[in-house]
This record gives structure tokens, C-alpha cells and sequence, in this order.
């Protein structure tokens, strides 16, 4: 039978075997040392991929805490999409920081991190940023952690993930979208609201991957090469955002349309 969290207080763990689910050293300390937990007690594990475990400890040490697992539930906390966020790191590394423990909170799948052309920082290292995301998932009651993935530039970006098929031939394809500031009259940017709502009510499928660009905005050569792979020209809003509010205002435009 499906149960709930009623507070606050879940641990992650990526070693669950069977009936047997262990804590790392750093979970294993708040558990024993901060919270007080002891053998008998019932403690909530994450697996990161979606599942939440009932157990029991049996083993309170705070090096390694071990527990008996009582049941499972799939999907906990999860969402009715998929969403890929590919967003070029800003100047201060704080800043996306923020807008990944903000997002996760608020429902993504994925994060790639692109280098663009115009982009002010090239070098981005991915280990913080997953210890920020399982915390996030933890306070935001999900079961799921966002996938972060190695940085690649934004061609390679959308070599890898974009469609070169004319429109036509594009059924059951993520839905794709690139949000760039210059305006091109040849194809003019729509409202990613208007995009959504049109993706839903043609029974679009529930993958989606939107681009957001650096400080210094995509270059031409970019957008022209997301726009051949399929990506659609969205705008959000009148306002000029920051590169990270950009990203956590697109992922709060899914989740609202979703709900």
C-alpha cells in the first residue's frame, strides 16, 4: 500500500540490495549523530531513481548504518514529464548553483551544462552540483535526483539530441526549444506558454528539452543550427533575464502547465 512522508526527514542511499539498504558515511552520521536514530526505528530512503523505501535500522552505527527494507514505492514524488534542461554556466558559479537546487525542487529530469560561444565560462565541474541536487530532492519530498551530465558545447549539444528530419517526419520526437533574446523576422519567437499549451493539446509526448543561453545570448550560428535540428524559438516574457532565472522561470513554465 503506497505511504507517505509526513516530515522532512529522508536519507538517500545508492547501495539497496534486495532487502538490505546501507548509508554512506555522511548519511549515516545525521542519521545517528544529529537525528538520534537507534536499531528498531523506521527511517525513509530515496534511491535517486524514483523509489522511496520503508525500513527498519538494524545497525546504528555512524559510520554505516545498515536497515532491514520493509516496502517500496515507485514513481514518489515524481512528475507527468521529462525534462532536459541544457543551460550554459554563468560568470558566478553560484548562480547556477541555485538554479539547480531551485529546479530540482521545482521538477527536472536532466541537466547538461553547454559551453557556447559567447560564453564567459568554459570550465564546469559537475561533483558539487550532484551533492546540491540530492539534498534538493531530499527537502523537496522527491524520490528522483536530476541527472547531471558532462559539459559539451552547444553544437555538440544539439547534434546530439536535436533532429535533422523535416517536420513532418518529427511525430513522437521531445519536444524541443531554444530561448535566445536577438529577433530574427524570418522566424519569429513565440511565447514558451503558447508552445506548451500547443504541445499538449496535440497529445505531444512528455520529453522536453530547452536550451538556455549564456550571459552574451547564443550566437546566430547556434540558433540557426538548433532551429535546423528541430528546436522551436521560444522568448519568456518582455523582461531580460539573468541566464539562470531564464532556466528556472522555463522549468517553472512546464511544471505549471503540467499541473
Amino acid at each position: 500500500m503506497p505511504f507517505k512522508c509526513t516530515g522532512m526527514e529522508l536519507f538517500y542511499s545508492n547501495d539497496i540490495n534486495g532487502s538490505i539498504c546501507r548509508l554512506n558515511q555522511d548519511e549515516s552520521g545525521h542519521c545517528v549523530k544529529v537525528l538520534r536514530h537507534r536499531c528498531g526505528d523506521e527511517i525513509s530512503v530515496i534511491d535517486g531513481c524514483g523509489t522511496l523505501f520503508r525500513c527498519r535500522i538494524t545497525s546504528d552505527s555512524p559510520k554505516g548504518v545498515e536497515a532491514m527494507v520493509l516496502s517500496s514505492e515507485e514513481g514518489w514524488g515524481s512528475h507527468p514529464y521529462r525534462l532536459h534542461m541544457a543551460v550554459c554556466p554563468t560568470k558566478n558559479n553560484d548562480r547556477y548553483e541555485w538554479f539547480a537546487e531551485k529546479a530540482c525542487e521545482t521538477g527536472i529530469d536532466e541537466i547538461t551544462p553547454v559551453i557556447g560561444e559567447h560564453s564567459e565560462r568554459r570550465v564546469f565541474k559537475t561533483a558539487r552540483l550532484e551533492k546540491i541536487l540530492i539534498s534538493a530532492a531530499k527537502q523537496s519530498l522527491k524520490a528522483a535526483i536530476p541527472a547531471v551530465h558532462e559539459p559539451m558545447s552547444v553544437k555538440e549539444f544539439i547534434s546530439t539530441y536535436g533532429c535533422s528530419e523535416p517536420a513532418s517526419d518529427r511525430s513522437g520526437e521531445p519536444l524541443k526549444m531554444i530561448a535566445y533574446c536577438f529577433e530574427d523576422e524570418r522566424i519569429p519567437r513565440r511565447s514558451i506558454r503558447e508552445v506548451l499549451e500547443e504541445h499538449a493539446r496535440n497529445n505531444g509526448t512528455g520529453e522536453i528539452i530547452i536550451l538556455i543561453g549564456p550571459e552574451g545570448d547564443f550566437s546566430h550560428a547556434e540558433a540557426e543550427m538548433a532551429l535546423a535540428h528541430g528546436f522551436i524559438p521560444v522568448h519568456l516574457g518582455a523582461s531580460r533575464l539573468r541566464t539562470e532565472t531564464a532556466a528556472l522561470t522555463a522549468v517553472s513554465a512546464v511544471y505549471f502547465q503540467n499541473m
